[in-house]
């Protein structure tokens, strides 16, 4: 895509910005899938951007600026963002500032939908959000929130579900080629302990059982995605998550999720954010097909100059990693 700033602030760019977006461009093109049009496919994908709020209209934020995350965090934010066609987008904050500019940024035909800002500590002033790309992918009329319903909480056991939920799922379809496409997106309350999250994580796991049913019922297609602070593949939390059969793609079972997990991190701790849907059942299996995942990994080739630690980066773009899944979508 064209340089996804204003031209006044893309022209005004210091030459080791220029030089850093060159090299991301260059992995972008690398890693992940071209939005093909002839030979049609879908290009979903999830990221947590930490508190994706304000903005400093500086090209490098200084260390008395608040916030930290300046132009050109935002424009290699913005360039990841541009090589999808769904992105779900958690942890947009109430000031929208950044998400604003970046939209300008992305031009006309570019959309999002979110929900308000989430009440209470738990919440932490979070709303979830989707920005996607209306020449590729529409919305085809269903947007709404998870509730539990009154007599499902406090239900005997020691992994029952005893409130509503910190943050509650939010889900939206939408409409690609002759595809309907049902997206979940959520992020779990971290809490005080991981056994904390397990009655919310199996909440979510039977909830989206029932949906994918009646949603596949209709021939839509149903995907959960987003942050569901899972320590690691196989741990208890892990078992909740995938309890009623929601499956991982291989591809992303390899792959880091948080930019802090050691480059020799076997036991892929920190699995926090997912894609998965459900690939048995009649009734609730996807009827697109999966071509391939990935995640993005930024870290290489943005702050160089200024040698920044990941502890400072994280500030300026973000803490995890996007992931993605492309799908055969053929009109």
């Amino acid at each position: 895509m064209s340089d996804p700033l204003p031209s006044w602030q893309a022209a005004s760019a210091p030459a080791a910005v220029k030089n850093e977006m060159t090299a991301l461009r260059a992995e972008l093109d690398a890693t992940v899938p071209p939005k093909r049009q002839a030979d049609r496919n879908l290009l979903i994908a999830t990221w947590n951007i930490k508190a994706f709020s304000s903005l400093t209209r500086k090209w490098t934020a200084s260390g008395s600026d608040s916030p930290k995350r300046d132009f050109r965090g935002l424009w290699a934010i913005t360039e990841i963002i541009s090589r999808f066609d769904v992105i779900a987008i958690q942890e947009i904050k109430g000031n929208l500032r950044a998400l604003r500019t970046m939209m300008k940024t992305l031009g006309p035909s570019w959309r999002f939908l979110m929900t308000d800002v989430t009440r209470g500590s738990a919440g932490n002033s979070e709303r979830m959000g989707f920005v996607f790309d209306t020449t590729r992918a529409n919305l085809s009329g269903l947007a709404g929130e998870l509730v539990v319903p009154e007599e499902e909480l406090g239900a005997v056991g020691a992994d029952a579900l005893q409130r509503q939920f910190a943050r509650t799922p939010y889900a939206v379809s939408f409409q690609a080629g002759s595809e309907t496409f049902t997206l979940v997106t959520l992020h779990v309350d971290f809490g005080k302990s991981s056994a904390g999250r397990v009655p919310e994580l199996k909440a979510i796991a039977e909830w989206l059982d029932r949906w994918a049913k009646q949603a596949n019922a209709y021939g839509q297609n149903f995907i959960a995605l987003g942050d569901f602070n899972i320590d690691r593949k196989g741990d208890k939390l892990w078992q909740a998550f995938t309890s009623t059969g929601l499956e991982v793609p291989e591809a992303l079972n390899t792959v880091k999720r948080s930019i802090f997990a050691d480059d020799d991190d076997t036991e892929l701790e920190k699995y926090y954010d997912q894609i998965a849907w459900f690939t048995s059942g009649k009734r609730r299996r996807l009827n697109m097909t999966f071509d391939s995942a990935g995640m993005v990994d930024f870290v290489p080739f943005l702050y160089r100059d200024k040698g920044f630690s990941k502890s400072v980066v994280q500030h300026r773009l973000s803490d995890h990693y996007p992931l993605w899944a492309s799908f055969d979508c053929r009109d």
